[in-house]
């Protein structure tokens, strides 16, 4: 019965380690895939490390879980990759000094286009009002 014991805690200690890296393996690649999704491909056209086959995006997944192995949290992964490639690496750039135009240009198109619209509106009918006091008279 001793030996049964001796042998189980062996076979434990042996198969546990395994079991709980599939586990951790799995946890592993679902924080590189999330990570993966929001870093940009440097070589492709607005395509993530984690959808594109280009070499330098297999490179970098592998970078990736290579920190997140070493102990890294997802922040910390991302800032090493920014810090690397610099903020072209962010699908989602960040709003700061640089990225002004980025993120206002939109709204700054829309302001002037909905004044040329009202404008051009306001003419149009100003025009038809003079054009019909001009036949009436």
């Amino acid at each position: 019965m001793r030996s049964f014991f001796s042998c189980l805690f062996v076979a434990f200690f042996l198969l546990g380690p395994s079991a709980f890296s599939q586990v951790n393996g799995a946890e592993l690649d679902a924080r590189a895939r999330e990570i993966g999704q929001s870093l940009r491909c440097v070589v492709c056209q607005n395509q993530s490390i984690d959808e594109s086959d280009a070499p330098l995006a297999q490179d970098m997944r592998k970078l990736v879980k290579k920190r997140l192995i070493a102990g890294d949290s997802n922040a910390d992964v991302i800032a090493f990759m920014r810090e690397t490639y610099g903020d072209y690496v962010l699908l989602k750039p960040p709003v700061q000094r640089n990225t002004y135009p980025l993120w206002g240009l939109p709204f700054l198109i829309l302001i002037v286009g909905l004044t040329w619209f009202f404008i051009s509106g306001s003419k149009k009918r100003s025009q038809t009002t003079d054009k019909e006091e001009t036949s009436i008279k």
